[in-house]
């Protein structure tokens, strides 16, 4: 007998017998001629937080890279062994996506955890410490520049975290290469577990605002037209 866990295998059955069967055709098509997802999404790793759910979006839809806290670390050109900047490279150079959202959340224990931390290494365990690091110029730069006026200060530096993460896309040449010729944008968004609301970055203010805003202006966009 496997000790593999009962109720995935239960999950497992249902997805065999209703989703993939609903979708069956949709699996083979990708299995055959690939994936050519025109978004990349990089959320947390909080298993809260579905991308796939909270878009609504089908197999093959969504390019998803998960880590702790929804980091993107800045370039850097050596031998490492980067997971998140591997998974950019590829979405951008060879799956030429259109999109890449980064996506945080309310209740962010990566943010929770440098918050408390105050960025010192060694407190929050031996690789952890050293990835949410990556959050301290975002919080530099919350205390000198605030975006919007927020007596919440986990839910700012989520904030933070986000729009730093889009500005270190940017120091990724193949990403800044893409964005300067039009044919890649970049977009900040946050989502509240106990809500629902999504909250998405305004690229003009740096401000987020309900999800809701936006779509009902695309809704008179269109009624217009």
């Amino acid at each position: 007998m496997t000790d593999f866990p009962h109720y995935l295998l239960e999950g497992y059955g249902q997805y065999k017998g209703k989703t993939y069967t609903r979708l069956q055709e949709d699996y083979e098509n990708l299995a055959i001629y690939g994936q050519e997802p025109k978004v990349m999404v990089i959320s947390c790793c909080d298993s809260r937080v579905t991308p796939e759910g909270i878009f609504h979006a089908g197999p093959g839809e969504l390019f998803v890279v998960r880590n702790v806290a929804n980091l993107v670390p800045p370039f850097e050109n050596d031998l490492g062994t980067h997971g998140t900047s591997a998974a950019l490279e590829y979405a951008v150079t060879a799956l030429k996506v259109e999109h890449i959202v980064v996506m945080g959340h309310c209740k962010c224990g990566g943010v929770q955890a440098f918050r408390e931390s105050g960025g010192k290494l060694g407190q929050t365990g031996q690789f952890v410490g050293p990835w949410i690091k990556l959050l301290e110029p975002a919080a530099i730069s919350l205390a000198c520049t605030p975006v919007e006026p927020n007596d919440d200060p986990q839910l700012g530096m989520e904030y933070a975290g986000v729009r730093q993460s889009l500005n270190n896309l940017m120091t990724f040449p193949f990403v800044e290469k893409q964005v300067k010729q039009g044919q890649l944008k970049l977009h900040g968004a946050w989502f509240d577990i106990g809500s629902g609301e999504l909250r998405i970055m305004d690229g003009e203010t740096k401000r987020f605002e309900p999800a809701t805003d936006f779509l009902k202006g695309e809704l008179e966009e269109d009624a217009k037209a």
